[in-house]
């Protein structure tokens, strides 16, 4: 297995991004592009090696499955995207269809590289890509809410016209509607969340944290509706993963993952804190909830156990 080469099945705009993001980072030496539509990845793969003149040596190009046989890390993107007005559960059984086709090319070349899962509804294709590869589970695991995090740490820093890289806070769960933030252990710099708040003379905590959780929750809608697809977000955020991995970091960050006897749950993927190295996804890290982001987490669980029945998983 060789961490330095990469592969990225589906050039649509989230793959093309990342393939953009990723050949930026300098993190691989190797760039496979695959796609059902093989003028598409050639494409891609002509334009992002225009780039190298500029940027660290990649090789870049375009291949099929039988190519991907010592990939260190395997990105998938393909699938069919959020339309104004869907949710991402909405593409649960077209997606599924794609991956029942997608994993057994990629396990027929390859049975030891990492698995991202990128293509949405994200928690339930990585059980679904854990379930159909074989793969063991630390080498299995979705984008998850690491960008929906990402996005509370903007919206919060914006708020109060800090960095949002002072910002430090979790939204775990679903990557979807029933996704929740983790106020109880947010703060700024290491300073509880509500007494930094008090102190830019915000006091209305509740009202406040509502608002801008609503605000990420909807951030994808309000994208979608404006421009028809997020892209740019996630590339970074699944930079930020295979930096992990490669470099091996062990940073925390909420991953879908599978989690058995965290949390109160078992046997399900869900995007929660994890540690993310070398190895994969080398634990699974329990933060303190409050009663309320517990019940909601279960919740959340459930919603996925649901759409799981709906695809026969």
């Amino acid at each position: 297995m060789n961490l330095q080469k990469v592969a990225i099945i589906g050039c649509g705009m989230v793959g093309s991004s990342t393939a953009f993001a990723l050949a930026e980072s300098g993190l691989f030496t190797n760039m496979l592009l695959i796609d059902v539509n093989r003028d598409r990845a050639v494409g891609e793969a002509m334009d992002l090696s225009h780039c190298l003149p500029f940027i660290r040596p990649v090789e870049i190009r375009a291949g099929n499955y039988s190519d991907i046989s010592d990939c260190g890390i395997i990105i998938i993107t393909a699938g069919v995207g959020q339309k104004p007005g869907e949710t991402r559960l909405d593409c649960i059984k077209k997606n599924t269809e794609v991956f029942r086709s997608i994993i057994p090319q990629i396990t027929e070349y390859n049975r030891d590289a990492f698995l991202l899962v990128v293509s949405n509804p994200v928690d339930v294709l990585s059980y679904v890509a854990y379930k159909l590869s074989g793969y063991p589970h630390n080498r299995v695991f979705g984008s998850g809410t690491v960008l929906d995090s990402a996005r509370l740490k903007f919206l919060v820093g914006r708020r109060l016209n800090v960095n949002p890289k002072s910002v430090h806070a979790f939204v775990i769960g679903e990557h979807g509607d029933s996704e929740l933030a983790v106020w109880s252990s947010a703060n700024v710099g290491g300073i509880e969340l509500d007494t930094y708040c008090s102190h830019c003379g915000y006091e209305r905590h509740d009202e406040n944290r509502k608002a801008i959780e609503n605000d990420v929750k909807n951030s994808a809608y309000e994208i979608i509706n404006r421009k028809g697809a997020t892209y740019y977000g996630i590339a970074c955020a699944t930079t930020h993963i295979c930096a992990s991995i490669v470099r091996d970091e062990h940073s925390i960050m909420p991953v879908s993952t599978l989690v058995n006897g965290h949390y109160g749950l078992n046997d399900i993927y869900i995007s929660v804190p994890a540690l993310i190295g070398s190895g994969g996804v080398e634990d699974v890290i329990d933060i303190n909830l409050s009663k309320t982001e517990m019940n909601a987490l279960t919740d959340s669980a459930s919603t996925l156990r649901s759409a799981l029945r709906e695809i026969g998983f």
